[in-house]
This record gives C-alpha cells, structure tokens and sequence, in this order.
C-alpha cells in the first residue's frame, strides 16, 4: 500500500502536467522582476475531467492453463454512476472544503494547480547541459471512477478505439485520493540531481484515500443486480485510508523518477525509489471502515498500522525504501 501511494502521487503529477492551460513570463520580463533570468509558468487548472482511460493489451494473455485467450483486452477506467464521477473516468480539481470553497491549507498562494520555475544550465563536463524545472504543486482533490476489465475494441485507424461494453468486469469500484501541497524538481538532460524527477517535500496534511472498493466478479450471477436470484459481486470496501509520517500529521515524500534506457539485452524501463535516505521517518496508516461483502455490509471495524518501513535490495544490501520497476513484456 505504501508503494501504490507514492505512485498515486507521482501519476497525478504526471496526468496534470500533460493537460496544462498556460501563462507564461519572459526571460526579460522575470529578469526586470527578479533580477534572475529563466522562465516562470503558472498553470491556472482549477478543474481537469476525463470521460474514459483505456490501458489495451494487444495479445491478451498467452497462459491457457490461467484462462488465456491471446486476445486483446484492456483495463478501463469509467464513470461510475455516483458523484463527481457519475460520467466521468478521472475528476481532478483544486482542494476543496466543500463544492464552492478552496480549502487553503492545501492549495498553493496563487491558486495555481501548479507553480513553475523553469531554468537552463550549462553543468560540467561533457555533455553536462540541463534543463531544471522545479515545481510548486498544489494539493489535489482526484476523483476516479469504477475500474474495470473489458474485451478491447478491434485496432482502429481513428484516434478512438474503445472497448467491448457487453464484454465488461469490474474490479474496483472507485475511489477518491485526497493530497497535500508538495514540492518536485524536474531535470532534463544531464540531471545531476540523480533523477529525472526528485521529490523531496512534505505533503501538508498527509495522504487519505477514500471510499475504495475491491470487486470480486467470480461470485455473480446472473446479471448481478442483487436480486434473489442475481446475486451481485462482492466487494471488500474501506471508507478510507490516512497515511502520515509516524506520530505526525503530515507525510514527507521522497522519490527518485529515472527512466531507464536499454542495456544489453534489457530494453529499459522506468524506475520509481522511495522512501531511502536516513532522514525518511517511518509511516502511519489508519483504514476506518471495513466493510466485507458490500458497502452496506457492516463494519468489521478499524485497521491502524504504526511504523511502517519498507526495504529494498540495491544489489549490495537491504536498504530502506522501495523501488518500483514499469515495463512492458
């Protein structure tokens, strides 16, 4: 779990910065006004809605023993009748207190979804030149939908292929993820930071996730609408999930983004680290509300975890930290 928020953290960033409205400084304006030259940019997003995410996998899976037909499918990410995401896959707004008021707590001064300092540097030695982006990232408010799996649509030659509706499980039936204010910096070319992105920071107010459940559609019948004789999937359901640094109400973040690139026979791959460094305090996890069967199930009670530290093998020894490996096969 701790590992799946720290991605959470990273992917949001990610998904941010490629659907950005722009307002940009010069160099000879920002160097009047700083007396610095480089590049500053406010990303004035208040709001970010995405109707649909599909994830193809075009041979499906190879393994007949598990149940493989070879056949394309793909995880979709859609709305889920409820909310925010009642039509909509993915909602990402400012924090909010309520449905009209930023909570400023977590948003960042100029109310930007993020604040950008962007510089060039010629570095050291051969090929040493860099571009350095450091970023002001405002706290977020991310709304996903129902996540399922779905027989993929024939390749099309338009932008839109889509998926099998009639062909269609569910696996998870949504969720909210609630962050704080943070700090990132960026580096392109050189990266003498060690990474392409160093987060670094406290996230103010620590991570929660909300409202997560997890379907098991191997027990439906029927079309599952939850009649007596259509019995609906199960779910194991948590009202939601905090995590914060131990004994402390905010969550430090550290993580190294590098992406790997091809060496002998290893075609490359990106690489998430978190966690390492001696400084990095131990976390906290509290899970209030698990409900087994269906949400309206009762609560089997609250789950609290103090101190959790994870490790990881660096090739000499077990360090702490975690390291995440993405890549295709």
């Amino acid at each position: 779990m701790k590992m799946f928020t720290k991605l959470a953290l990273v992917s949001s960033m990610a998904i941010s910065a490629n659907a950005m409205a722009m307002q940009s400084m010069d160099d000879a304006a920002l160097s009047a006004a700083t007396g610095q030259d480089g590049i500053n940019i406010g990303i004035g997003i208040s709001k970010i809605e995405i109707d649909k995410v599909l994830i193809h996998d075009n041979d499906g899976l190879t393994n007949t023993t598990l149940g493989g037909t070879s056949t394309a499918g793909a995880i979709v990410i859609q709305g889920n009748g409820t909310g925010l995401t009642a039509t909509k896959g993915v909602v990402i707004t400012a924090p909010m207190l309520n449905a009209t008021t930023v909570d400023n707590t977590r948003a960042l001064a100029s109310h930007n979804l993020a604040d950008l300092t962007i510089d060039t540097d010629a570095g050291t030695g051969t090929n040493g030149a860099f571009l350095n982006v450091a970023a002001a990232v405002s706290g977020l408010d991310i709304y996903i939908g129902e996540i399922g799996v779905s027989g993929s649509n024939a390749a099309s030659t338009t932008v839109r292929r889509g998926n099998d509706t009639t062909n269609y499980n569910a696996i998870l039936s949504g969720l909210t993820i609630k962050t704080g204010k943070m700090d990132a910096n960026i580096q392109l070319g050189a990266a003498p930071q060690g990474a392409m992105i160093v987060l670094n920071t406290t996230m103010q107010g620590g991570l929660e996730i909300k409202n997560l459940g997890i379907v098991d559609s191997s027990t439906k019948t029927g079309n599952g609408d939850g009649t007596a004789t259509n019995r609906a999937a199960g779910q194991i359901f948590l009202d939601s999930i905090k995590v914060s640094d131990a004994s402390g109400a905010n969550l430090t973040v550290n993580a190294a983004v590098s992406v790997v690139g091809k060496e002998d026979t290893n075609n490359g791959y990106l690489r998430i680290i978190t966690g390492s460094g001696a400084t990095t305090p131990k976390t906290d996890m509290y899970i209030k509300g698990v409900h087994l069967g269906s949400q309206a199930a009762a609560s089997i009670g609250d789950v609290e975890v103090q101190g959790l530290q994870t490790y990881y093998f660096n090739g000499t020894a077990n360090v702490q930290g975690s390291m995440i490996t993405i890549s295709g096969h």
